[in-house]
């Protein structure tokens, strides 16, 4: 049977849209299409193989970062404190968007009601900005630990890590709250198609037929203002750290005591840099193809969670050490 192409398909979609608008209210659009990615609909399960293997990698290694912190007590200080908060925000901010991904890519399953769309959008957006500052967090550790080794336990204690964490958690839900309010409440009259494979705040207000400019000044705010906040307080912190690091005598205890810091360094790079970059894009590059603006936005969400579990996993001392004695150990057992 020949196999429809993906133009006509993606045009019966507008069309059905189209025509769903003349008896539709679209102020309140019961569903929303996600597109997915248009023209590459053969291809779908093929790309659906790294994607669930990202997403698989994510989650087993998140659970044996917290299965590890929780196991041993020698690791119950604030350093793995801050890394359980930084997996489980991984664990959501993955699984807020992989089911629908993988209806997408499976069962060719698009529809997604108004309000999980909304509940998506809140979920991605609030606990990105929860990941930002749980990374303001680890640093602020690592200048404590570095600049202040003796005082460590007790400027950070077990109290003041929990009201961080609240803190941070909070924030991300109240940063996030203005931009949902304002999504609910635009009319959607031009068609209920979201060009993407989840529910992103900028492609909500490509789609609402009304004065979106305080949603994208508010989202501009958001970027540079308050992740850029957290930019400026993770490079502080570094700057004292290298200052810290540079007055010590031997190059060797330089090296030793940069170490410390190079997982969360290598964390903050594959976290920032993707998601700076898609916001950008989807704001300023209007020529761009379709296909990489969704690219894009699917690399922050997904890569991210799966890097730092490897990231922390791998070169952590003592996370590391851990897996391998749990290996050796299940090893031993099947052996006898």
């Amino acid at each position: 049977m020949q196999e429809t192409p993906s133009c006509l398909r993606l045009g019966h979609l507008l069309l059905y849209s189209m025509s769903d608008s003349n008896t539709t209210d679209f102020t309140h659009p019961s569903t929303f299409i996600l597109l997915g990615n248009p023209g590459l609909e053969a291809a779908h399960i093929w790309i659906s193989i790294p994607i669930c293997t990202i997403y698989t990698i994510a989650i087993l290694g998140n659970f044996t970062i917290l299965f590890i912190v929780k196991r041993e007590p020698s690791l119950h200080g604030p350093k793995y404190y801050f890394l359980c908060m930084l997996a489980v925000t991984d664990l959501v901010l993955s699984t807020a968007t992989m089911p629908k991904m993988l209806n997408i890519f499976w069962f060719n399953s698009r529809e997604i009601d108004f309000n999980a769309s909304l509940t998506q959008l809140y979920f991605i957006h609030c606990f990105f900005m929860t990941e930002s500052g749980i990374f303001v967090a680890m640093a602020f550790d690592r200048y404590v630990a570095i600049c202040h080794p003796l005082r460590h336990s007790t400027i950070l204690t077990n109290l003041v890590v929990a009201k961080i964490g609240l803190a941070v958690m909070l924030r991300g839900g109240i940063v996030v709250l203005p931009s949902l309010l304002l999504a609910r409440q635009w009319p959607y009259c031009r068609t209920n198609i979201i060009p993407h494979m989840h529910c992103k705040h900028m492609a909500l207000v490509k789609l609402a037929c009304a004065n979106t400019h305080v949603s994208s000044y508010y989202g501009l705010f958001v970027v540079f203002c308050v992740t850029g906040l957290d930019v400026i307080f993770i490079t502080i912190s570094y700057i004292q750290i290298l200052r810290a690091i540079f007055s010590l005598p031997t190059k060797d205890a330089r090296l030793k005591t940069f170490g410390t810091c190079g997982s969360h360094l290598c964390a903050i790079s594959a976290f920032y840099i993707p998601r700076l970059f898609s916001s950008l894009t989807s704001r300023f590059g209007q020529n761009m193809p379709l296909y990489f603006h969704i690219l894009s936005a699917n690399v922050y969400l997904l890569v991210p969670p799966m890097l730092n579990s490897i990231i922390y996993g791998m070169k952590t001392k003592e996370i590391r050490g851990r897996i391998l004695q749990l290996i050796t150990q299940k090893g031993t057992k099947i052996f006898y």
